[in-house]
């Protein structure tokens, strides 16, 4: 009598190549890396949402915190770290978005870019008045390099100029068939401009004199609410450099299908809301329209854009360009 044993072939099942298990491995990190920056975005919300409070509720009124031992520890808390804490959160969180994609690499050469070309304008210009004017920070945004510029600035540079880029990407391929430019110059373009139009909002208010906590002081006026027109010529140039070398160095466009394409636009739209707040409570309302105009229905163009549809196919797989090199 004999016995026979159904053995199993495992040949039916086919093997599971490197490239197949390096694609599972990068949804997979790609989707913890999604979940990280998520989290890190609404610490940057609640972050700027703390420091909007600091500057319009509690410091025009102590009433409300002065007789409570805790109230008075999360005053002196928000003095001392809400001026950084929400560039911090907003660092992070896009550093994070980046890893998932553009990849380790692209990530940190727009961080080396952004933060080290940003930091030599902001020490030339609080030195020589040169690019953006005559101005000097004060001491609520942290540890000043040099003693002159806060280490939070570069790092807002940094974080604001990938989200502008990431933007300006999601509506380059919404418009560009129709602008026949090349993609790379007009995500550039509409990075550049989406970071200055920002300014143009956030720069007025921070500045005001009516501000109960000065950032940064000017030393000069100009023709836009008090800012002088080479300031926003300063910005320009140095969001152009970075931006634009990096994208160099990348040699190819991020693939706007290997993140979630909102997540830049709320960090931009948030960023704005900080500034329109802080305008308002100053008087200036009509920096906020400027800006709903020249930022933020664009920015939305593209989301509605890309949500019907009409975003063309990207030539990369999802996810490939945030595999690395």
């Amino acid at each position: 009598m004999s016995t026979s044993v159904n053995v199993p072939n495992r040949s039916l099942s086919p093997p599971i190549d490197r490239t197949d298990r390096i694609e599972v491995r990068s949804r997979a990190g790609g989707r913890s890396g999604e979940r990280v920056a998520w989290g890190l975005l609404v610490g940057h919300v609640v972050a700027l949402a703390f420091g909007l409070g600091g500057l319009l509720i509690a410091l025009p009124n102590p009433q409300l915190w002065a007789d409570s031992p805790m109230g008075v520890r999360t005053f002196e808390f928000g003095m001392q770290y809400g001026g950084s804490m929400h560039i911090i959160f907003g660092a992070a969180a896009m550093f994070a978005l980046g890893v998932v994609a553009l990849g380790w690499w692209r990530t940190a050469v727009f961080f080396v870019l952004a933060t080290g070309i940003s930091l030599s304008s902001e020490l030339i210009g609080t030195g020589t008045g040169w690019p953006f004017g005559n101005y000097e920070y004060t001491a609520f945004l942290g540890y000043r390099v040099l003693d002159r510029v806060p280490f939070t600035i570069p790092l807002s540079w940094f974080y604001m100029g990938l989200a502008c880029y990431l933007a300006g990407v999601s509506l380059a391929r919404v418009v560009g068939d129709r602008w026949r430019v090349s993609p790379p110059v007009l995500s550039v373009g509409l990075g550049v401009w989406f970071l200055v139009v920002w300014d143009m909002v956030l720069d007025p208010a921070m500045a005001h004199e009516d501000l109960a906590v000065k950032f940064w002081t000017w030393h000069e006026t100009g023709p836009y609410f008090g800012m002088p027109a080479q300031n926003y010529i300063g910005w320009a140039a140095t969001g152009l450099v970075f931006m634009a070398i990096s994208r160099l160095v990348w040699r190819r466009e991020p693939d706007a299908s290997a993140y979630p394409t909102p997540f830049p636009a709320l960090v931009y739209v948030a960023n704005i809301v900080f500034a329109a707040a802080l305008s308002l409570s100053v008087g200036l309302w009509e920096p906020i329209v400027i800006t709903v105009v020249l930022a933020l229905i664009p920015v939305v163009a593209a989301l509605a854009g890309r949500r019907r549809g009409n975003e063309p196919a990207s030539a990369e797989r999802p996810g490939q360009l945030a595999t690395g090199r």
